[in-house]
């Protein structure tokens, strides 16, 4: 069977939406990889170009940069970019349930890849996909295997809810327990200093022609870059290393487990001023330029404490406001340092420790499982799919 024997690529156009009652448009940026629900989109009436029209239970695939793996089914109507395919089945042969599984399928993104053309923005086109051959089961196992896989999606959901809700949780947290205001009204008492008089040690890593790309080698020793640092996390997925000799001639910008490394570089993603803590299991390692160490002064303050007062509502305005830039906003170490931090007692400051060290293991949990639940649910579609047991 051929994709396009039962699937229409739609072709709606609304020249004016907001005419047609229309409130909402998805573009590209709305869609997230390997999720089928669609949690964001824009307002026609704050001005849109949009006028590809899309009806609820369509399928919208992202055509431009296949590889990001962006396809939704629309819960609404809408118009979106002319860089999202709109699919619906064509007939009763395929149950529209099913369509978005298929279109999810690693045979349906590796013949979108394949068929891809462009250097900067590669796409592929509706014909190419719709040469597209797959296996297609008659009508009531299809209905088997949509409900199987819709119960996946399902599950998958509900630890996304449960991801989603600790996120929000730890932000109030950090608001309520690190924002002046907040503090004077529980009358909890606390002296406002410069993170300067409550680290000993505060330094960014090497500029320039002491650290470049050609450095890097296979294994050695870490270095921490910008996109090890969460909000709170240490994310290790990306590792970059130098060699053990090159790390010698380095060691004056040696950072160790238990640091805290601050982005002094942000985006619209990742905000400038996220600091996370170099883990235990990292072993030699040093930090990348716009990679600040903070090394807390402990007769003062907690190390942990400092880490969670970073990534508070309060210090990133703080930051903010120190720092320079449009698009990405940069910090030097020198303007972090006069950043105010609310210093408690030192029982307080435990008690926040513990009460954030608890959420932070619930949410590595959440992730855990929903990791789990991913890589289950993809299993389960590849083999129903393949018409295996």
């Amino acid at each position: 069977m051929h994709f396009g024997d039962v699937v229409r690529n739609v072709r709606e156009v609304e020249r004016d939406p907001l005419a047609a009652g229309i409130e909402r448009y998805v573009g590209l940026e709305h869609m997230e990889p390997e999720n089928l629900h669609i949690k964001s989109w824009g307002l026609v009436a704050e001005g849109t170009t949009f006028t590809q029209r899309f009806r609820h239970g369509q399928v919208l695939f992202g055509k431009r940069r296949a590889y990001q793996r962006k396809l939704a089914v629309a819960e609404f109507d809408g118009v979106c970019s002319g860089d999202i395919l709109v699919f619906q089945s064509k007939d009763e042969r395929l149950l529209p349930e099913l369509l978005p599984f298929i279109v999810q399928s690693e045979g349906f993104f590796a013949n979108a890849l394949r068929t891809s053309s462009g250097s900067l923005s590669p796409r592929t086109r509706w014909r190419d996909l719709a040469a597209y051959e797959f296996s297609l089961p008659p009508l009531d196992e299809q209905r088997r295997i949509a409900d199987i896989l819709w119960a996946a999606d399902a599950h998958v959901q509900s630890w996304q809810v449960v991801q989603e809700a600790l996120l929000v949780l730890r932000a109030a947290l950090l608001q309520e327990l690190f924002e002046p205001s907040s503090l004077k009204v529980q009358g909890k008492s606390f002296r406002s200093m410069r993170l300067s008089k409550v680290v000993t040690y505060a330094s960014d890593g090497p500029f320039g022609s002491k650290l470049k790309t050609e450095h890097y080698v296979d294994k050695g020793a870490r270095v921490i870059r910008l996109q090890n640092i969460g909000e709170g996390l240490f994310d290790d997925s990306d590792k970059a290393y130098i060699s053990e000799p090159y790390y010698q001639e380095l060691v004056r910008y040696a950072v160790y487990p238990g640091d805290i490394i601050v982005a002094g570089l942000g985006d619209e993603n990742h905000p400038v001023g996220r600091a996370s803590q170099i883990p235990q299991f990292v072993g030699p390692a040093i930090n990348k330029a716009d990679c600040f160490c903070l090394r807390a002064d402990d007769s003062v303050v907690e190390q942990e404490y400092l880490l969670h007062f970073l990534n508070s509502s309060y210090a990133r305005l703080q930051v903010r406001q120190r720092a320079q830039g449009t698009t990405r906003l940069r910090i030097n170490v020198a303007n972090l340092r006069t950043v105010l931090v609310p210093v408690q007692s030192r029982e307080t400051q435990v008690e926040t420790c513990r009460l954030f060290r608890s959420i932070n293991e619930t949410y590595k949990d959440a992730i855990t499982n929903l990791n789990s639940v991913q890589s289950l649910a993809v299993s389960l579609r590849e083999h129903l799919l393949n018409g295996q047991e």
